[in-house]
């Protein structure tokens, strides 16, 4: 039986209170999953904080085991964890990116980036941990090579986009990075063997692509695919062929493969892919959807149906929606309540 034939609810777990303005983006921490031991996620907000949680193990319930302050003079929009789950980037408005370093359950703001000329809206590692990369509303990617000691060297300021840039990501596997923009697009990023960086695709209008500002993506479990969300209401999937990626030495493009429209009548500001291959979205219309893909594709070409709606998931605008990497089917939210909501999605009957 697929996912679509099943009768699936939306269980609110717990809500988490403690930053005092908007939660901008949530970032689960990936190590925890392999070591075994408790879930752990981080959260960043217009409070100027950012706030680590953690899952007991006796009472399952959710508890703020650190506030990380007094660092970012302005709000902090985005945060990622590194893959070994050792170091903490936050992206702030304050045109900084600082990094955290967890010793002994107590985090250390060990580095922070310059360079930026203003607000840094997201900050995104890739998968070995070796290159951090982050963009601003000054038009700009920048690529930052991970040193020893905690030490970065920007390798690449990334000239591209023509406006402000909502958000950077590294392909799971690939040293492959995708940036999204207040100009309609989503740039396509390759080093070119020599160590510099280039635009090898734009994803805009012209090839099936957004018509308003993108505002986030999400790759699926085996990375040959990817969702991207915008202002103009609507989910756009896309394809390429993994294999020739991971073998060919030239660029293997990314096609539109189907549009998600109608299911949204206001902005669209997070979308992420679980492992099991359901699509989350987190919109100004205060609710969650769930999509999963459906048999009747036409042309080959896969399409998705809406699977779940939450309405009133938050009291506000959500501004994040984040799949734990370790539970299915266990989905964190963030919005501009100022809440976190942990929510799991059951089958019922």
């Amino acid at each position: 039986m697929d996912l679509y034939d099943r009768n699936l609810e939306l269980r609110e777990v717990q809500t988490l209170q403690g930053h005092t303005d908007r939660v901008w983006s949530l970032a689960w921490n990936p190590a925890t999953v392999a070591s075994g031991l408790p879930p752990v996620f981080a959260s960043c907000s217009g409070d100027k904080t950012v706030r680590i949680w953690e899952r007991s193990h006796i009472s399952r319930t959710w508890d703020c085991k650190a506030v990380l302050e007094e660092t970012h003079t302005r709000t902090v929009r985005s945060c990622a964890w590194s893959p070994t789950g050792k170091l903490l980037a936050t992206a702030s408005f304050d045109a900084t990116t600082a990094i955290w370093e967890n010793i002994g359950g107590d985090f250390e703001c060990v580095s922070t980036l310059e360079g930026h000329e203003n607000e840094v809206k997201s900050v995104s590692w890739n998968s070995s941990g070796s290159l951090l990369a982050t963009c601003s509303r000054d038009k700009t990617v920048w690529i930052w090579e991970v040193m020893p000691g905690n030490e970065f060297e920007c390798a690449s300021v990334l000239q591209g986009h023509t406006q402000d840039v909502k958000m950077v990501k590294w392909h799971p596997t690939l040293d492959i990075l995708f940036s999204c923009s207040y100009d309609n697009t989503v740039k396509v990023w390759a080093e070119d063997g020599t160590g510099d960086w280039h635009c090898i695709q734009t994803l805009g209008e012209s090839n099936n692509g957004h018509s308003s500002t993108v505002w986030a993506l999400s790759f699926n479990a085996e990375g040959d695919k990817m969702v991207t969300c915008s202002d103009d209401l609507t989910l756009k999937v896309w394809g390429t062929d993994i294999g020739r990626m991971q073998s060919a030495d030239e660029h293997v493009p990314w096609n539109h493969l189907c549009t998600l429209t109608g299911y949204h009548d206001r902005t669209i500001f997070s979308v992420h892919w679980s492992r099991e291959g359901i699509i989350a979205s987190g919109a100004a219309d205060d609710a969650i959807r769930f999509f999963v893909e459906s048999k009747d594709g036409l042309d080959g070409n896969p399409s998705y149906k809406l699977l779940l709606k939450k309405e009133k998931a938050h009291n506000m605008d959500i501004n994040s929606v984040q799949w734990s990497p370790g539970e299915n089917r266990l989905l964190a939210s963030a919005g501009d309540d100022g809440k976190i909501k942990i929510w799991e999605l059951e089958t019922v009957g």
